[in-house]
């Protein structure tokens, strides 16, 4: 290998969390962004990088449009997909909780939101939002001028505040939240789940036509709560809730004899659960028992 594929080799590996984190929040979708990270590698290796003053940004711009057009082609997927769809659970280090921003960005409750922006208006979004590169350079990877870039992340961003928490819960409020979900439904006890949902909570569930799962999702407590101990009534085996860290974010990994089952994962505004998200498709769960490295550096 000449000394110019080894240099390229090096830069791409220095930055392939970044890269993953981009692809990742653009998409949802671990093994779609496996897929870009391949994509944007073949493209690398054939760039004279002599040439390229910004390696890091050179990057980012052919990992976001290799992300823009696998988005495009997983709007068809999605369409045909049984039931809700959910985000890839991802089992993150302590750092990604560290870093407040990095936690909220990845988060599942948000990136259900950024399902309902358009292709540009994520791409957008996530490299302005989550990583603040610039317009100049957002209007390159994206084919738009700086002017229609900024118009796009001034709209992207007034729909994505419309939709996420008024404001965002703690680790340590998640956590205690979640301990408390956990205790009700292992207890059995009615008015303990209750009083930690929150009125107008949601339950969203992704079997993806694999495992049963709601085909809609399940709004108001009263009607949570049924569906859960409805559930867990005809569950034959020993359901068990380990706490763990997915997304950046207090999650259960839930197990049925000792098998992985699915992710809990936990939306909470004012100390009350406002959205539970519990992926069961076993396509998705790929990551869950060993750690993804995430980065916006």
């Amino acid at each position: 290998m000449s000394y110019a594929a080894d240099s390229a080799t090096d830069t791409f590996v220095a930055h392939r969390n970044l890269l993953f984190t981009v692809a990742y929040e653009m998409l949802g979708s671990a093994a779609d962004a496996e897929d870009v990270l391949q994509e944007t590698w073949m493209r690398w290796i054939n760039v004279d990088t002599e040439h390229v003053r910004d390696q890091r940004a050179y990057l980012v711009r052919i990992t976001t449009r290799q992300s823009l057009n696998r988005l495009r082609a997983m709007k068809r997927r999605k369409e045909a997909y049984v039931g809700p769809w959910l985000p890839d659970p991802l089992l993150t280090a302590p750092d990604v909780a560290k870093d407040v921003e990095l936690a909220e960005s990845v988060s599942i409750g948000l990136m259900i939101v950024l399902e309902t922006l358009s292709p540009t208006e994520r791409a957008v979004f996530v490299l302005r939002e989550a990583f603040g590169i610039s317009y100049n350079e957002i209007a390159a990877a994206v084919g738009k001028s700086p002017a229609a870039v900024h118009q796009i992340a001034h709209r992207a961003r007034q729909h994505v505040d419309a939709r996420r928490p008024r404001q965002v819960a703690s680790p340590s409020e998640t956590r205690a939240a979640l301990r408390a979900f956990q205790r009700a439904v292992e207890t059995r006890d009615l008015q303990g789940l209750l009083d930690v949902l929150a009125p107008d909570v949601v339950l969203v569930g992704d079997g993806g036509g694999v495992k049963q799962a709601a085909l809609r999702p399940i709004i108001g407590s009263e009607k949570v709560v049924r569906m859960l101990f409805g559930g867990l009534g005809k569950v034959e085996g020993a359901l068990t809730g380990e706490p763990t860290m997915v997304n950046g974010n207090p999650a259960l990994l839930v197990r049925l004899d000792g098998e992985i089952d699915g992710v809990m994962a936990i939306r909470v505004e004012d100390a009350g659960i406002t959205g539970l998200y519990y992926v069961r498709n076993p396509e998705k769960l790929g990551h869950v028992e060993s750690e993804t490295a995430l980065t916006r550096r």
